[in-house]
């Protein structure tokens, strides 16, 4: 076979593969879990749209939605893999070993933490990335940073079908939140009867500082599901029960410390040093999380006719959290556990006196009720023409954090009472709305184009309660509101120019506004008369382009560029604070971030082996940060210019050395550094906070016969930084970003085709490691799992 005939070949079996996304019935091929590149193999080794096959073999499983047809970076896990290699027990770490991508997870369950982070988007920018699950948005584009994670709840585990990530802004049908990655989560929907069972459980041993106790939970779920004639349907639910380590510690700078003999004598605080290199002392643990969630999930879909189908996905997540303490001081004059000062607020350490708070050790509590929806009624036939309508809310039904202002000990327990503020999300949520249409007039070209909007409403009051456990809302505090709309249009074509090419060339036109923004104090909120935020309006072109090249034998060579606007969140715009009747410490003039990304690929693919090098850069301009405004305020502004580029390496081969031995392995260098910065010169120069310089992973599986898989995996990151300045030298302390290398284990026991067991160790090395908080020491995990 010649070098053309053998490109003939692949891109006739990447034809079959990609040919359902746009045609697709549940009576047709359907694209398969591992068939998004040349060389992919399933879990039993068997390849599946290999180049060098004369007969592509297809197996059911839905599609992606994200679009295969562009030639740039992809990445797929499927969810057999999942559940074969990774210990997994939130829906995030599925991505744990693809390249370049980071999930800053604290503990199982962690819910307003884990933001995900990119080639060059670190862990404290959640709004330049997108995760979808059907299709229904799971990003929170309510702000930007750690309390804005995606919904990963929304999604379980095990209703896992495939995971895909597009890397960078290289498709026009999404926004500037792809400046990142878009993730893309494929959940199952039967063909036929079928039910799941799982249950698990995990402990970490946790010893940091004056903290040493064993921590961990249990969780379970089910699942059914089945395909009656023109209907389908499944049911999801599950609870997770989960106490994770101490996050945060209270400290006291020695320098803020006055000599003498005044406060309350104290021992037990550990000497250490903060971030910036300064003396200070550990006083005690908190953030100590005892989490229970319970999510549940129904999906239907009806084929109306053999081409157009209706679905519906009703999605509900429950979560319930007491954040705990544990003090560390001792009283020198009884040895009994000290939360609070003498009768002036103060203690006394080593001959220095310093303030204790009641809310330097307070404990929080969360309640949290989302409810998702989503419906698309979707063309999938083979003609020439197919659309789809899409459209998808997201609802903060209850959201509150109740936090105690004062110390009450009630039996000798702290904290057991007393007034505190009561901060409620309830009324924030957003929605989506999509036109989709598709245009294939023949194999070698596809037209895509769209309309779509999406809008985002922010909804904040904290108040004074007279009882921090239960009380209700009493006087407002302070309150801002605001909301955000998007509406978009994109035009997308791919064409095969000849044989061993392939372009695609697209653009998109968005207007984005800001309206009803609003901020009240005390004062404003009593008289019902908040200050009012300007509207704003703006208008941006996002053009795409992607070129391939396949006329070397096994090779691939491929370019793109793209432009992503970033506009600023709600949670950005509506800030500040009110003086003297007017909004201070807000900038009205914040400008969105604007990216231009590009990358150059060289990609291997020879029967269940793939190779890849890519060279990528990014240049943005007007960076959304929080920085100091005046000498003691902070808050978001734009950084004029950061740039970076890096390469990126990634093999993955499935039969290596040995039958059933498969390797993954990736290897990112990414140079991100700050060119231009008016408002903080010191950070020119100097490194984009949380982009380490190197990155890496791996993970090997090997399948023993037909009942057992082993997989050993190894996470490693570099020196990174927090503080736009880099000021923040010391890495291995409390606040500190460290660099790390961890190992993950698991054994998996498959008994027959209804029962299977694993254990599984994370961390199995029992690395400390820090990104501000400190992440999961060893953990053991257990599963038990019945499928029909």
């Amino acid at each position: 076979m010649t070098i053309h005939e053998r490109q003939r070949a692949r891109i006739g079996a990447l034809i079959a593969c990609a040919w359902p996304l746009l045609a697709h019935a549940d009576h047709e091929p359907k694209l398969p879990a591992d068939c998004t590149r040349p060389g992919a193999r399933t879990e039993a080794g068997k390849p599946v749209c290999a180049s060098n096959m004369d007969k592509v073999i297809v197996r059911g499983g839905r599609p992606t939605s994200l679009p295969l047809h562009i030639p740039t970076t992809i990445e797929s896990i499927s969810g057999a893999q999942v559940e074969n290699r990774i210990n997994a027990t939130d829906s995030e770490d599925a991505l744990k070993y693809f390249p370049s991508l980071n999930v800053r997870k604290r503990s199982i369950g962690d819910y307003d933490h884990a933001v995900l982070a990119s080639r060059a988007s670190g862990t404290g920018n959640s709004a330049r990335s997108l995760v979808y699950a059907d299709g229904i948005l799971l990003s929170n584009l309510l702000g930007n940073g750690a309390t804005f994670t995606p919904r990963w709840g929304m999604v379980t585990p095990e209703e896992i079908e495939r995971v895909d990530v597009l890397y960078g802004p290289f498709s026009a049908a999404y926004p500037g939140g792809s400046v990142g990655a878009v993730v893309d989560y494929q959940t199952r929907m039967p063909d036929k009867f079928e039910a799941h069972v799982k249950l698990s459980a995990f402990s970490q041993r946790f010893k940091l500082y004056a903290s040493d106790d064993r921590y961990g939970g249990r969780q379970g779920s089910a699942s059914v599901g089945d395909r009656v004639g023109a209907w389908s349907w499944w049911a999801d639910v599950s609870r997770l029960d989960n106490a994770g380590q101490p996050l945060t510690f209270a400290n006291k700078l020695v320098a803020s410390g006055v000599a003498g003999s005044a406060g309350l004598p104290v021992t037990g605080a550990l000497p250490g040093k903060n971030p910036s290199g300064r003396d200070w002392l550990i006083i005690g643990a908190g953030t100590q999380s005892d989490t229970v969630q319970d999510h549940a999930k129904l999906k239907l879909a009806y084929d109306v006719s053999p081409t157009l189908r209706a679905s519906y996905t009703l999605g509900w997540w429950h979560n319930d959290t007491v954040r705990g303490n544990a003090s560390y001081l001792r009283s020198a004059l009884d040895g009994s556990p000290v939360y609070r000062g003498d009768a002036d607020g103060f203690i006394n350490i080593d001959g220095r006196r310093y303030s204790l708070a009641a809310s330097d050790l307070a404990p929080t509590r969360a309640g949290l009720e989302h409810l998702m929806q989503g419906f698309s009624l979707k063309r999938h036939g083979r003609g020439e023409w197919n659309w789809e309508v899409a459209a998808s809310s997201y609802d903060y039904r209850r959201d509150g954090v109740r936090t105690p202002s004062v110390y009450v000990a009630d039996g000798g327990r702290p904290y057991s009472g007393g007034a505190g503020t009561l901060t409620d999300m309830a009324g924030s949520g957003w929605t989506t709305l999509a036109l989709k249409g598709v245009w294939r007039p023949n194999l070698d070209h596809v037209v895509e184009m769209g309309a779509q909007s999406d809008r985002a409403d922010l909804r904040t009051r904290i108040s004074s309660t007279g009882d921090w456990i239960g009380g209700a809302a009493a006087a407002t505090i302070s309150a801002f509101t605001g909301s955000t709309r998007l509406t978009s249009l994109y035009l997308q074509d791919s064409l095969r120019p000849a044989a061993d090419w392939k372009a695609t060339l697209g653009a998109r036109a968005e207007k984005w506004q800001a309206f009803d923004g609003s901020l009240a104090n005390a004062a404003r909120a009593a008289a019902g008369e908040a200050l009012r935020f300007g509207e704003r309006s703006e208008t941006s072109v996002s053009p795409k382009a992607a070129l391939s090249y396949g006329g070397v034998d096994d090779w691939t060579f491929k370019t793109s560029l793209g432009r992503a606007v970033r506009n600023p969140t709600a949670a950005e715009l509506f800030q500040g604070a009110i003086v003297d009747n007017a909004i201070v410490n807000s900038d009205p003039a914040l400008r969105a971030e604007k990216s231009w990304t590009g990358e150059l690929t060289a990609e291997r693919s020879r029967d269940d082996e793939t190779m890849r090098a890519t060279l990528f850069g990014e240049r943005t301009r007007d960076a959304l940060y929080s920085q100091p405004l005046t000498a003691t305020v902070n808050t978001v502004q734009n950084i004029e210019r950061i740039r970076t580029h890096g390469v990126e390496l990634a093999y993955q081969k499935e039969r290596i050395w040995l039958p059933g031995l498969a390797l993954q392995a990736s290897l990112t260098y990414a140079d991100s550094v700050i060119t231009a910065n008016r408002r903080l010169p010191a950070s020119v120069g100097k490194h984009q906070p949380r982009v380490p310089l190197w990155r890496a992973n791996a993970l090997a599986s090997y399948h023993v016969g037909q009942h057992w898989t082993t997989s050993l995996g190894v996470r490693y990151s570099g020196k990174q930084f927090s503080a736009l300045d880099n000021s923040d030298t010391v890495a291995d302390t409390y606040m500190g970003v460290s660099d790390y290398l961890v190992a993950d284990v698991r054994l998996r026991y498959r008994h027959d085709k209804h029962w299977s067991a694993a254990i599984g160790i994370d961390n199995l090395n029992n690395a400390t490691y820090w990104a501000f908080h400190p992440y999961p020491q060893r953990t053991f995990i257990a599963e038990l799992r019945w499928e029909q």
